[in-house]
């Protein structure tokens, strides 16, 4: 069978803008040349929201790459021929929807897309398109009325299905030909659109880019990780799924779709921990096929003078906030939400604080998080910055800290850095990472690349971590990445440095990973016997604070050996991490775990 594959449908959230994870795996894949050289045509389909004003602010921004070749909400109509203008008008008014066409650029490379606006669609199509879902995959849309999610994509599937048979996508292609990706949940509809219409006729795959049941459970919880992964370890040992160890969970929409991943020909899972997971679900999950295609890196790059002129500029900005020329900077780049599990770098930090200290060496953490990622105006933040200290200090009463910031800075950060000797924290609530987002005091020729660069540990010991790009990206440039062992980047990392060992002429020592320190905050200690998963439901947030605090130290006392002392150091980390790096690029994800999966659905 020929190998190359003439069309790859990606039903995603993040088709017309890049807003989370998703978006960055779609540049990565679509962007690799190893895809555009299997793949011949690419289509992304998903929501389009007109009546936001940010989302659509951002659609249209320059830097989206966005070429519209027609949409009715903008106005375009000239850059398709008649007959596909009609036919495009014809299914808008059909549906009562908004289509735009066009294309974006991911890298050096210009994809499709089509997305749907149905703020109010034509209730009939979309209530036969619920009674066939309810008919055939079991999923009672009626229960789940509430989820607006769930109400958005599901009107948005028939309607993009048609659009894509109006752009000729599958024109004289076979069933094995042409794919439709789903990219989490939010993919299924479309999936469920074209088994209704064309049944048989196209390769699907789900991609789990976590599994939402997962998430809400070591979410929801004060146990978190160490709770859940050691009930589903036990689970697994006693032949138990998720609903039989933590009861039905069909009232939530999420666990009901994904329950009907199985109808696809082939699974995606990110990271090792998400297989697992998805074979906690029980049911056909037990013996379908799963593959494993992680995230990746994308490679740069990097000179010694160029990695130690930014980590001058990181120094220089801590001398103006904080007064004192820091030997390491640590960074946290990040979404500020419960699952990154913040509060373990202050922990962390205690311990790195009290031996820098007995070393005579100083420290400063920068935390790129906020709960706002459109950024506050820069005005405000010039102003902040001269009349209380921003970002060293914090109001939440003017627009300053918003919704979790407050907490994490009230009640983690402030404290910390009261008790703190020779470190702090800086709390940076400002995507932008330049002197126009971030105030004067930021060096001018500061750029987020330079925070990447010149880093010398990453943190990022997530309670519920699927992959973790952002974690393992400062690698490339030498940095220590300090993720907690539920993150799926562990296992990607581990594979590569196992066949760098292996490689000639390389001395690579997988199991000391100079790059690589893994918080294990799950194992429990021998004084902690459970022997079923309902002595795992037993661990509550007392007993997670405990494993975090014996294994806070020594998380923090393997970072701070491996912290470099002199700039051979820093070579030596730089040439293993970028190493590491060009083993786990996208081309590497795509050659060695993308383009295998679709292999393997054609094959079912």
């Amino acid at each position: 069978m020929d190998s190359s594959i003439p069309l790859v449908i990606h039903a995603t959230h993040e088709a017309g803008v890049k807003v989370g994870g998703i978006g960055a795996v779609l540049d990565g894949l679509l962007g690799a040349d190893a895809y555009n050289q299997a793949v011949t045509r690419s289509v992304l389909v998903g929501p389009l929201t007109g009546g936001d004003s940010v989302q659509m602010e951002r659609l249209n921004s320059p830097r989206n790459q966005l070429t519209i070749r027609y949409s009715s909400l903008h106005g375009i109509f000239d850059g398709v021929q008649p007959a596909l203008r009609a036919a495009l008008q014809g299914i808008e008014q059909t549906y009562q929807i908004a289509i735009l066409y066009g294309t974006r650029r991911f890298g050096a490379y210009e994809h499709e897309i089509v997305l749907v606006d149905a703020t109010k669609p034509a209730l009939g199509p979309v209530n036969n398109f619920r009674y066939h879902v309810w008919q055939h995959y079991g999923i009672d849309s009626g229960r789940y009325g509430h989820a607006d999610e769930m109400v958005l994509y599901f009107s948005i599937a028939q309607p993009l299905f048609a659009a894509l048979k109006a752009i000729g996508v599958d024109a004289g292609l076979s069933q094995n030909e042409r794919f439709i990706i789903a990219h989490e949940w939010l993919g299924m509809p479309v999936v469920f659109a074209a088994q209704m219409n064309e049944p048989g006729r196209w390769r699907t795959i789900f991609y789990a880019h976590e599994m939402a049941t997962a998430r809400l459970l070591v979410e929801s919880h004060g146990g978190h990780d160490t709770r859940f992964y050691n009930a589903l370890f036990q689970a697994k040992d006693a032949g138990q799924s998720l609903d039989e160890v933590f009861g039905n969970h069909n009232f939530f929409f999420k666990h009901a779709i994904i329950r009907q991943a199985t109808r696809c020909d082939n699974i995606f899972a990110v990271g090792d921990l998400v297989v697992p997971e998805l074979r906690f679900l029980g049911g056909d999950f037990a013996h379908r096929n799963i593959d494993l295609v992680y995230n990746g890196v994308t490679v740069h790059p990097v000179t010694l003078q160029e990695k130690l002129a930014s980590k001058r500029l990181l120094q220089d900005y801590c001398q103006n906030l904080l007064g004192y020329r820091p030997d390491y900077i640590f960074s946290h780049v990040t979404r500020m939400v419960l699952s990154k599990g913040m509060w373990r770098d202050i922990r962390v930090m205690e311990h790195l604080d009290r031996m820098l200290k007995e070393a005579d060496k100083t420290a400063v953490l920068f935390v790129l998080s906020t709960s706002q990622p459109a950024g506050r105006r820069s005005e405000w933040v010039h102003a902040w910055e001269r009349q209380y200290g921003w970002p060293v200090g914090h109001r939440a009463d003017n627009g300053d800290l918003i919704d979790a910031e407050a907490g994490f800075f009230f009640n983690g950060v402030e404290p910390f850095n009261w008790r703190a000797r020779d470190s702090r924290i800086v709390l940076v609530n400002q995507f932008g990472w330049d002197r126009q987002s971030c105030g004067q005091l930021m060096p001018a020729a500061m750029g987020f690349m330079d925070l990447r660069r010149g880093s010398d540990v990453e943190f990022g010991q997530s309670v519920y971590e699927p992959f973790g790009i952002a974690q393992v990206e400062p690698i490339n440039f030498g940095a220590i990445s300090c993720v907690s062992n539920v993150c799926g980047c562990v296992g990607f990392v581990n594979r590569v440095a196992q066949s760098l060992a292996n490689a000639d002429g390389v001395t690579f020592d997988p199991n000391d990973n100079p790059n690589l320190v893994v918080a294990d905050y799950v194992t429990l200690p021998d004084s902690y016997p459970i022997h079923s998963p309902q002595d795992a439901l037993t661990i509550d947030q007392a007993a997670r604070d405990w494993i975090e605090g014996m294994n806070g130290g020594d998380t923090a006392w393997r970072i701070f050996h491996r912290l470099p002392q002199d700039e051979a150091g820093v070579q030596r980390l730089m040439e293993n991490g970028e190493a590491l790096a060009r083993g786990m690029s996208w081309d590497v994800v795509v050659a060695d775990y993308l383009l295998p999966g679709l292999e393997r659905a054609r094959g079912r």
